[in-house]
């Protein structure tokens, strides 16, 4: 463990950092769950109301530095498409 004060400072400011990034990245996880489930149920239209939520949670989620951004980004890109070719699927 840390001695000196402002290693102790540093210690409790990392484990505050990492209590608040884990928070950030489990809504973020549930809401990408969520749209990846409705994709494999293939209810394209539950999936299509969940994806504006998902992307704004992801984009949250990397403006508060817990994901990088261009992570965020490839998350989205890939649910979009997902999302795209289910509805696609169902309406030909």
């Amino acid at each position: 463990m840390a001695t000196h004060k402002s290693a102790l400072k540093r210690a409790k400011q990392s484990k505050a950092r990492r209590l608040r990034n884990l928070s950030h990245k489990t809504k973020a996880k549930r809401a990408v769950k969520q749209v990846r489930l409705a994709v494999a149920e293939g209810n394209g239209d539950r999936a299509g109301e969940l994806l504006p939520t998902a992307t704004s949670v992801l984009q949250k989620t990397a403006s508060k530095g817990a994901i990088h951004r261009n992570k965020a980004s490839r998350i989205i890109s890939r649910l979009a498409r997902q999302v795209n070719k289910v509805t696609q699927e169902k309406a030909a």
